[in-house]
């Protein structure tokens, strides 16, 4: 996917705009015409399409279907959902992840984390639970994004550029990191720090506004080290 803001607002403005829906009905409901989306018999059945095509089949067919329940989890939706069978990582239930995310191998995407379309994770970066991850964001391997941090995105406006986080990099726990910043390869954002400007590598940032307070030496490193037996498939 490309990472130009001009082209991901294309593909949203001219993409068919979807409502899916899940239906569970019962009735007389041999004879409907449910355009192949329906599994079941006569009497009991499922329905999975376009809420629209259902509204149809429904004011058509009121006297067969006797009761149905509706499952409806998005409204007039511009991009599907990531095809998650296609990454080599380790994804949790309920993370939110769109269509045109790239997500390198042995990568861990946890519970709750939502990632917009055009990021990019890189191999063995652990996304943890909450995390929101904006459209157009770069981070780089060997990466912790802590719980309920928010890396900003950037489709609007459109002079912002992304964030771009770069390797073996720890970003604490609730901590945001605005538009156009980059994070230098080997730092550390403490927890809650809000980051407004670049953090140089190997630097050590905290507060809100962030400033750097230290270079990272081996103590930190040692209260920072990653387990690879987290990332193993």
């Amino acid at each position: 996917m490309p990472q130009d803001y001009e082209v991901i607002a294309q593909l949203i403005k001219t993409s068919r705009k979807k409502t899916p829906v899940k239906v569970y009905l019962s009735g007389k409901l041999s004879g409907i015409d449910w355009k192949n989306s329906f599994f079941g018999n006569d009497d009991f059945g499922i329905y999975i399409g376009e809420w629209q095509e259902f509204s149809e089949i429904l004011s058509a067919n009121a006297q067969k279907i006797k009761h149905y329940c509706l499952e409806n989890s998005c409204r007039n939706s511009a991009l599907p959902i990531a095809d998650y069978k296609a990454y080599e990582a380790r994804i949790e239930p309920g993370a939110i992840i769109r269509d045109g995310v790239k997500i390198g191998k042995n990568a861990v995407v946890l519970m709750g984390a939502v990632i917009n379309i055009g990021a990019e994770i890189g191999e063995r970066t652990m996304i943890d639970m909450n995390c929101v991850i904006g459209a157009r964001a770069i981070i780089g391997t060997d990466t912790h994004i802590g719980a309920g941090a928010v890396i900003a995105g950037v489709l609007e406006p459109p002079s912002a550029d992304p964030v771009r986080i770069g390797n073996h990099v720890l970003v604490g726990a609730n901590a945001v990191v605005l538009e156009g910043v980059i994070v230098g390869s080997h730092s550390v954002i403490g927890a809650g720090s809000v980051v407004t400007k670049d953090i140089p590598d190997y630097s050590v940032a905290i507060g809100s506004p962030a400033r750097v307070v230290k270079k990272v030496d081996d103590a930190v490193k040692d209260k920072t080290r990653l387990l690879a037996e987290l990332r193993e498939l």
